[in-house]
């Protein structure tokens, strides 16, 4: 690690300016990088590869955050660290009740984007029918999109496809919701979302679209088979006409009378444990 000689002060100190402009989509997007607050993140993160760019730490926490750091050894070498007065770190963090160690991370590579990348990866896990694949199509809830990235990876999904309007999966709120998930969960971004269906019913994939209509199949009375896939819509208008068209068939979740639908994100969980469960 490569320690700052200085306790900073001043939030025009460049690492702090850019901990602060991170929290743009547009400036995360631009620099490749992304913050997140924690303890728990932080060896989430370490643990599972990722390349930590520098870390601001809070004065009177800093030898136990650095204790922690000088335990990764070689993983952290590269890695800046720098200390900041309390009342700073205070005021940049977005946490209600700061740890003291705030991290600047690369992009995670098993995250491909649109394009080429998507595509390449998309079709190498849809040839295998083994492998487990969840849909997202305009999912914009923070909070939402991180538990279903939890979720995936806690029922073995091998992929999540999400349209290109899905919240940002490096949104600090987002990281925060996937609780050490999005370092482990691949996913791949398409602007249609009826491209990655037609690439996946090309392989041989039934794809359903999980909506209430006459036609829709009730969820737990084997309907879903080994390569099934589900596609979740948004949170207040469900999946588009189009995304529908595309679909094999649909399927919906059973519940009592009088109770209208699921969070998204509950509802992509129910269907996740019970493609797991084999149900």
């Amino acid at each position: 690690m490569r320690m700052g000689e200085e306790i900073i002060t001043s939030r025009q100190n460049k690492s702090v300016s850019l901990a602060v402009s991170l929290e743009s989509r547009k400036t995360r997007e631009k620099e490749g990088l992304f913050r997140f607050d924690g303890g728990k993140l932080f060896s989430e993160a370490v643990s599972c590869g990722i390349c930590i760019d520098r870390l601001l730490l809070r004065q009177s926490e800093s030898k136990k955050w650095l204790a922690l750091a000088e335990g990764y050894g070689e993983a952290l070498a590269d890695t800046a660290v720098l200390i900041l007065a309390d009342e700073l770190f205070d005021r940049i963090s977005t946490e209600r009740a700061p740890e003291g160690i705030l991290a600047i991370a690369e992009r995670p590579s098993i995250h491909a984007r649109v394009g080429e990348e998507s595509f390449a990866l998309a079709e190498q896990v849809a040839a295998h029918a083994d492998k487990r694949i969840l849909l997202l199509e305009s999912v914009r809830d923070t909070g939402n999109v991180g538990t279903i990235l939890r979720s995936a990876s806690a029922f073995g999904f091998d992929l999540v496809v999400m349209s290109a309007d899905c919240a940002d999966l490096l949104n600090p709120k987002t990281v925060r919701g996937a609780m050490g998930a999005l370092f482990r969960q691949p996913t791949a971004t398409f602007v249609d979302m009826t491209e990655a269906i037609s690439l996946l019913r090309s392989h041989g994939r039934r794809v359903f679209g999980a909506a209430l209509d006459r036609k829709a199949l009730a969820l737990g009375r084997s309907v879903l088979q080994k390569g099934d896939c589900v596609v979740i819509g948004n949170e207040g208008h469900g999946l588009s006409e189009k995304t529908l068209a595309a679909c094999s068939d649909t399927l919906f979740i059973p519940m009592e009378k009088g109770s209208e639908s699921l969070n998204a994100a509950i509802a992509a969980s129910v269907i996740m444990w019970s493609m797991y469960a084999g149900l």
